[in-house]
């Protein structure tokens, strides 16, 4: 943080009332590709976030540095265009554009960005930057927005501006995480609740594979329109729903059968997802860890070959650290395509699985992972920075 600041000082001066906004990143333990589609998931927040150390300014004017891409960037708030040459300016510009549709003047701020949620990884690194960004603003502007009110804006920045059709899990966890608890949210209306995650018993692992995804290039958008499609096919059999979240696996099983072949597999997985999710709930809730990482197997075998949003290395990342002992079950986590597997492991053997897991996945891949545990975390903050 000293670093950083110093940064700061040095590229805008070292006078006013300087701050940090910090946003943690997301790993999602079950319920992927649930959240757009009105169902539940199982995220936690983590103890990696994107930092913004900012200064109110007076003029309209946003100065943003970059200390990953080493760019700059200004613009005027009142005169806001999107960017080919620099597009990670484009989340804080999403974001300034969503608070001023919804009657919010954002405040001209000098910022210097930083952080330690990896890029691509799957682990929410642009929900973060947004969140950032968007107490930043508010904070410039000396008014408040409601926790929930921030997370629906700050996800229509990325779906409108940024063009990402993003769920709302990754900003809302973003800001509602806590310590010792996953976050069990309904998409549909946004209710939540904490369920403890005992960091005594177990332990979480995330294992990078290196392999970057870019969901606004990849299949996230027609994996959305698939989803929709399907669901209008077997709402002819229950007027009035309008996602797959509006079926129970009974149903599908009932109508599934005369969806199109792909469109069936769409279905299965995301409805059998919102079932896995619950039973893991009630599994951590009687602290059977056996069973949760019995459905994290089978959501990645769903993501795998329902979904088909896996890739190679995902694949062989999450089936060596389940012949690990202390691996209770590992998934891949995100939009897929690439980034990052979780893992539930025994607490205390997470050095031992690390190290195992990261030789096994270099063997086979020849790519050298990151593997790293993590404890969920609070939510968004805004501080002094010191």
């Amino acid at each position: 943080m000293s670093r950083t600041l110093d940064q700061f000082k040095a590229r805008f001066g070292a006078s006013g009332d300087i701050r940090l906004s910090r946003a943690p990143g997301r790993v999602n333990l079950i319920g992927e590709h649930t959240d757009y589609n009105g169902g539940f998931v199982l995220p936690l927040a983590i103890d990696r976030s994107v930092d913004i150390i900012f200064r109110p300014r007076g003029d309209g004017k946003v100065r943003l540095w970059s200390v990953l891409y080493e760019r700059e960037e200004t613009f005027e708030l009142g005169r806001i265009e999107k960017s080919d040459d620099q597009p990670w300016t484009n989340y804080v510009k999403g974001v300034a554009v969503a608070l001023r549709e919804e009657g919010v003047r954002p405040g001209g701020m000098d910022a210097l960005i930083s952080g330690a949620v990896p890029l691509g990884a799957g682990l929410s690194s642009s929900a973060a930057f947004e969140v950032a960004a968007a107490q930043a603003f508010i904070q410039c502007a000396g008014v408040e927005i409601e926790p929930e009110r921030l997370a629906r804006l700050c996800q229509r920045a990325e779906n409108e501006f940024v063009g990402v059709k993003c769920g709302i899990m990754d900003q809302f966890v973003s800001i509602f995480g806590r310590r010792g608890a996953a976050v069990l949210i309904d998409c549909m209306d946004l209710s939540h609740e904490l369920v403890p995650l005992d960091d005594r018993a177990v332990s979480i692992l995330i294992c990078n594979t290196m392999v970057r995804h870019e969901l606004g290039s990849s299949q996230y958008n027609i994996r959305r329109r698939q989803c929709e499609t399907a669901a209008r096919e077997m709402a002819r059999h229950k007027p009035g729903a309008k996602l797959l979240r509006d079926f129970t696996w009974d149903e599908f099983e009932q109508w599934g059968g005369e969806l199109s072949t792909t469109l069936r597999m769409r279905a299965r997985h995301v409805i059998g997802e919102n079932r896995r999710v619950g039973q893991a709930v009630q599994s951590l809730r009687r602290g059977d860890y056996e069973a949760v990482g019995a459905r994290m197997n089978e959501s990645h075998a769903s993501l795998q070959s329902d979904y088909e949003v896996s890739c190679i290395e995902l694949d062989v990342m999450s089936a060596e650290a389940r012949k690990l002992p202390g691996v209770y079950g590992a998934r891949m986590t995100g939009g897929g395509f690439g980034g990052c597997a979780v893992a539930l492991a025994r607490a205390g053997t997470e050095a031992d699985v690390a190290s195992a897991l990261s030789q096994r996945y270099e063997e086979a891949t020849g790519i050298k992972p990151e593997i790293y545990a993590c404890r969920p975390a609070e939510g968004a903050r805004v501080e002094p920075a010191t």
